[in-house]
């Protein structure tokens, strides 16, 4: 029998947590030998590869403020059993995988019953977005950060976060189902074009901004009735959304499920977003986008406060923008959100107009500028964090 290699701790809150917390299983085992021992919270894909969980993940991966508050007394519970059982496992490396309510409160305490273990930060809140003070309190708890966005290493050291590596983003390395094969998206024009309307993944975000874009897509189809609109819905959002959109003067086509969502995205022209990693997956598949987004009334607040103290020193909320160092892409908030402002810069997007061509143009350099040096895959790199942060 082969002696057990050192002890490895990952912590993660949600599935999207799971999965890069599975590859990076992958390639530590790859470099450091499978006779790793893997401790921590997480689902089944790090489960399946030897990971003990302390618990089910699922009794911490809950989104939204009524079913946080509904579940907070069981996920404080777990907060302190999962700082429990790391000190006692004693590992080689904490590494902490995104959710940061629940992790970043599990390492601040770990931090201060035993000091010498490294942790690891694996995703970036968004401290570019709001509350950048954030940064700065995390560096007393995280050694090492993995940054998902080029632009955030940098975001962090003027914000005086914690050292900060780009390793890469997961939809750079799953291009293949956001692109278009040959004949997938046709050229625009009259009698085929694409429109999608994404009005976010939260239930909040729903409510906010499904009636503008529902008057947006009204206003596209007055000009251009072929428009075909396809408006694909997360799952637990569907009887909600079909609701809503019941009353638009014009009906879209509602898909479900990551297939038919991927299959919009390469059959698309143009789309009307609300801001998040979806303008991202937009963007990396070549769909030139409108952005919009409503925050709620404590949100705004914050907002203006960002604005007085501009600690971040970014000037826009869409990702592919801040990447590209431009506002290629058209975006508006809050009031400046208006049905009409959004349907005359989409209308230009659906046809073979300068403004669609000059978008394009920008989205082509995001491969360049989100790829990693030497062939390195987004494992591989975060593995290298992880690897040096156990030796120190």
């Amino acid at each position: 029998m082969s002696e057990a290699g050192p002890t490895i701790c990952l912590v993660a809150g949600e599935e999207s947590g799971d999965q890069l917390g599975s590859e990076l299983m992958k390639a530590l085992n790859g470099r450091l030998g499978s006779n790793l021992r893997y401790c921590g919270v997480g689902g089944e894909r790090m489960t399946a590869l030897g990971l003990t969980s302390f618990f089910d993940m699922t009794d911490v991966s809950v989104m939204g403020l009524s079913a946080v508050l509904a579940r907070l007394p069981l996920i404080v519970r777990r907060v302190y059993q999962t700082v429990d059982a790391v000190v006692a496992q004693d590992p080689s490396v904490l590494v902490i995988i995104d959710s940061p309510d629940f992790t970043h409160s599990v390492a601040r305490r770990v931090r201060k019953r035993a000091p010498h273990i490294p942790i690891v930060g694996y995703v970036s809140p968004s401290v570019w977005a709001w509350r950048p003070g954030r940064a700065k309190r995390m560096s007393a708890h995280v050694d090492e950060l993995l940054a998902l966005l080029p632009f955030e290493p940098a975001v962090h050291k003027r914000l005086g976060g914690p050292r900060t590596h780009y390793v890469g983003h997961p939809l750079s390395e799953n291009l293949e189902r956001l692109r278009p094969s040959p004949g997938e998206r046709s050229t625009v024009g009259a009698d085929n074009r694409v429109l999608l309307v994404l009005p976010g993944s939260r239930g909040s975000e729903i409510k906010r901004l499904l009636s503008d874009f529902g008057d947006t897509v009204g206003l596209v189809k007055d000009k251009m009735p072929d428009v075909q609109v396809l408006l694909p819905a997360v799952p637990h959002l569907e009887d909600r959304i079909r609701e809503g959109v019941s009353g638009w003067r014009y009906q879209p086509e509602i898909v479900t499920g990551l297939q038919a969502k991927n299959a919009a995205f390469r059959r698309a022209h143009a789309a009307l977003a609300a801001s998040g990693t979806v303008s991202l997956e937009l963007a990396l598949s070549g769909v030139p986008m409108v952005v919009a987004y409503r925050v709620d009334w404590f949100f705004r607040r914050l907002k203006e406060l960002n604005r007085v103290l501009k600690l971040a020193n970014i000037e826009t909320f869409v990702l592919p923008n801040i990447i590209l160092g431009k506002k290629a892409i058209p975006e508006f908030l809050d009031e400046e959100v208006k049905a009409r402002v959004l349907a005359d810069q989409l209308l230009p997007l659906l046809e073979d107009s300068p403004e669609r061509n000059a978008q394009l143009s920008e989205l082509e350099r995001l491969d360049d500028l989100m790829r990693l040096p030497d062939g390195h895959s987004q494992r591989d790199a975060a593995a290298d964090v992880v690897i040096e942060a156990m030796r120190k």
